[in-house]
């Protein structure tokens, strides 16, 4: 199997190592890839939201599968374009993907399909802003309705802050706070069949003990030793197959990786977002523990076979990732620094250039993630800090607590 993968960030590093352990890629193509790829695919120029260049690419490299790896792609419609050329694709429908595209569109699949989730208002002027914001009260959720690479939302107890992002937005979503820890589960699909993958948890904000602004992710870990029993069960049950099937019913199936954003509240799993695409940094936890060789898993979901798949195997242990990120880091990184190293296994390139001499330098916010596994959380913890501490990158920092609370046994489930 000849495989293309769109994209150059750190969910893509780990696609791509997923993808070269598989004995049925025979060729690996990535565009425009990334330095930490480049060791496992050969690159390709490519403009990733472009639906023409990619298909023309896809073509070019007799693909007989591509995997989108970000989310712009596919709200694009690069996945329609590929299919038009015969090649299967990893990846929904432009259509499809307004799961994550807007989240109005979002809201009004999960409310046709009784999916549980936050009240919520879609807002466009001030006064709208602060009607939805007197119903709910604080803590204020206010969120972008387009895409916003992970850092569209805001979170704060702060009214002026809430306004002043809703203002800065234009058109949100206001919504209800949802307490209780945050879940992230990957479910691989075919738009009928649907296998969910490892829950992980991510780390949102950018400084220990979840303080600071939202970043696209600063680590992740997994399993999650505190899951209540059942819970893919149920989510699989409430949540995956309703929205699948009112998708269906639109007349927009979804096939590919329709990713579930959960709060574990008091009142059980609540949906906090639907994403279109593998998590970013979660995908270096979960595929690190994935014994099931990833491409034919992808190009089964992405040929309507999936319901035929062998049931997924999954390694012992457990894996964490810590992301080492640029100075200034979400405000303003700074990028062109000299990074040291880095070229270890384990290390996942996020945003990283090459120079024509060799050298590697910072060329983004999330720079690297030192990704490991274990016998458990804490000794993959142990080693995920290990690799971090060898990369030297000046100015760079890195949240402290990746995984803390749950090796220490302090998340509970409110209720």
């Amino acid at each position: 199997m000849r495989v293309l993968l769109v994209g150059g960030g750190g969910r893509e590093h780990a696609l791509a190592l997923g993808l070269a352990g598989d004995p049925a890629v025979e060729a690996l193509f990535a565009a425009p890839g990334n330095p930490g790829i480049a060791a496992v695919a050969q690159l390709r120029e490519v403009t990733p939201t472009d639906p023409a260049a990619v298909a023309a690419l896809a073509v070019e490299v007799a693909a007989d599968l591509v995997v989108i790896g970000p989310e712009a792609p596919l709200v694009a419609g690069v996945a329609d374009a590929v299919r038009a050329k015969g090649i299967a694709v990893f990846g929904p429908s432009a259509e499809a993907a307004r799961l994550e595209g807007s989240k109005t569109f979002a809201k009004d699949v999960m409310t046709a399909a009784g999916v549980p989730t936050a009240r919520a208002y879609t807002c466009e002027d001030a006064s709208a802003v602060a009607r939805a914001l007197d119903e709910f009260g604080a803590p204020y959720v206010v969120k972008d309705d387009g895409l916003a690479a992970g850092k569209g939302v805001v979170v704060t107890d702060d009214r002026a802050a809430a306004e002043r992002h809703a203002a800065e937005c234009g058109r949100v979503v206001i919504e209800e706070y949802l307490s209780g820890p945050e879940v992230s589960l990957f479910v691989v699909t075919d738009g009928e069949a649907a296998v969910p993958l490892l829950p992980a948890q991510d780390f949102k904000r950018v400084g220990d003990g979840d303080t600071g602004p939202n970043t696209g992710g600063m680590g992740a870990y997994a399993p999650l030793p505190w899951a209540p029993p059942g819970l893919v069960d149920d989510v699989m049950r409430d949540v995956v197959h309703p929205t699948l099937a009112e998708l269906r019913r639109r007349g927009t199936p979804f096939a590919g990786l329709l990713y579930v954003g959960l709060a574990i509240t008091p009142s059980g799993p609540r949906v906090i977002e639907f994403n279109a695409r593998f998590g970013d940094p979660e995908t270096q936890v979960v595929l690190a523990l994935l014994e099931t060789p990833l491409g034919g898993l992808l190009h089964a979901a992405a040929t309507g076979t999936l319901g035929a798949h062998p049931p997924l195997r999954w390694r012992d242990g457990a894996a964490v990732t810590v992301v080492v990120a640029a100075d200034g880091y979400p405000a303003g990184p700074r990028t062109g620094d000299v990074i040291t190293g880095a070229d270890r296994a384990g290390i996942i390139h996020a945003g990283t250039r090459r120079d024509a001499d060799g050298t590697l330098r910072s060329a983004g916010g999330r720079v690297l993630c030192g990704t490991a596994t274990g016998p458990d959380l804490a000794a993959a913890r142990d080693a995920a800090y290990a690799l971090v501490r060898d990369v030297e990158l000046a100015g760079s920092h890195h949240r402290t607590d990746i995984a803390a609370a749950a090796v220490d046994g302090r998340i509970t489930i409110p209720g």
